[in-house]
Formats: C-alpha cells, structure tokens, sequence
C-alpha cells in the first residue's frame, strides 16, 4: 500500500517504521508542524499525492478539515477528543469513500468493550468504576478510549450517568453513576480497568498496553482491509 499519514506525532512515526516492515510506503505526511520530516510533507489545502490509504492519528483541528477535504481516498482515524464532530464528518463522506474510526485501535480493547456489553446486564445490581491510566505527556482526559467504554454502559444501562469528582459530595454513591478516574504519570503506555463492585464481591476487567506498536499495527491491519471495501463507515463491529 502507498500511504498518506495525517499528523506526524509518536504514533504516525511508529506507523511509518512497521509499514515499511510490512512493505508498505509512506508516499506523503499532512502536518501543519514545520520540521524536517523523512517524507514529503503537505498541508490541508495541498494536492495530495496519490495513495492506496489515509491514517491518521493527530488532533481533531487536523483531522476534522482533513476528513471533510473528502478526497476520496480510504480512510483510518484513530484521533481522540470531539468524537461527535469526527464521527459526523466521516459519515459525511461515507458514501462515497471508505472509513473507519475507533477511539482505540487495539482489537484487545475492541474485545474488551465487547465483553462489557455481554457483563452490564449480568451485573445489574453491581455498581461500576472506570479507571484509566496514561503517561504525564497525553493531553485528553478522560480517555477516548474510556469515553468508548463508558458508551458502552450507557448502551446497556441508559440511566446511568458519569461522576467524574467525589471530593465535595457528601451523599452516598447512587446507584446510577459510573465513576470515571484518570491517572497520569511517568510513561505509561495505556491501561483501562472496568471494576464492577457488588456485595461481598468484585469483578475487575483490565486492558494493558505493553507497547505503542499494538495501536500502530492495529491501523495498519485495518487499512489492509479497509482498501478492499466498498464506500461505508466501518467500525470494528463491521470490518
């Protein structure tokens, strides 16, 4: 596959060494970042270059232009933060060119949502906690990762409603809320707990990421499939 990747932070720079492992090229990069870069660089307005696939991981001020740019080329977004907008966006162009979004392109964290959607109504009398850990230097919080945990509660259990602070509440936990905690420090490459609490005894649900590479990989194995399909939204539930 030729590839163009939409923002060159940590991530597209380990997309870019394990597609060149897997015999792909990186044929252009779109950043607004001035640098000196390994590939030719272009900006929103540019005309691309011609490529097989898009992947981007960056930020939703690049992405949202770059997704509504529509230029017809198949397209892997893995940006987290105004998950709404992207999602609306690429719907937008969904008829015409193939997408995919996933807050997390782990397909352990994939299965990991699934696995809660199968617990919540085993558990109904549970009360439910996320917890998610990253390094000091990310940027969102909570997670998109834990915002796709969390929509999957909600699917389930559509009472229910987020508490992100308990320290000026005085009243009992209700049975309703999820409590959302965030952690950051060190180098922390991603960690998710879903602990559901009952009486005399809990169950704790945990994703570890021992490498940046899984989200990388996980990309390049959606992009792999993802030029073969007809224009459509996929999601891990559909590719």
């Amino acid at each position: 596959m030729n590839i163009i990747l939409v923002g060159y932070g940590a991530m597209n720079q380990r997309v870019a060494h394990l597609a060149s492992e897997r015999g792909h090229r990186v044929v252009g990069i779109v950043t607004p970042v001035e640098g000196e870069y390994p590939y030719p660089v272009f900006q929103v307005t540019d005309e691309l270059p011609k490529a097989d696939v898009m992947i981007d991981f960056s930020h939703p001020n690049l992405s949202l232009p770059m997704i509504k740019k529509n230029t017809g080329i198949p397209l892997v977004v893995a940006t987290t933060g105004q998950k709404e907008d992207i999602i609306a966006s690429l719907e937008a162009v969904s008829n015409t060119t193939p997408v995919f979004f996933s807050a997390n392109m782990s397909y352990g964290v994939h299965v990991l949502t699934e696995i809660i959607k199968y617990s919540v109504p085993l558990l109904e009398n549970f009360d439910i906690e996320l917890t998610e850990k990253h390094h000091r230097k990310k940027v969102d919080a909570p997670s998109g990762t834990l915002v796709k945990l969390y929509d999957a509660i909600k699917e389930i259990k559509q009472e229910s409603y987020p508490v992100y602070d308990r320290h000026e509440r005085h009243t009992p936990r209700d049975d309703d809320e999820i409590g959302i905690s965030v952690i950051r420090g060190g180098s922390i490459v991603g960690e998710h707990e879903v602990l559901f609490a009952g009486e005399e005894e809990t169950i704790q649900i945990i994703h570890r990421a021992q490498s940046k590479d899984i989200f990388a990989n996980g990309s390049l194995d959606v992009a792999e499939k993802l030029v073969h399909k007809q224009p459509g939204f996929y999601t891990f539930d559909n590719l």
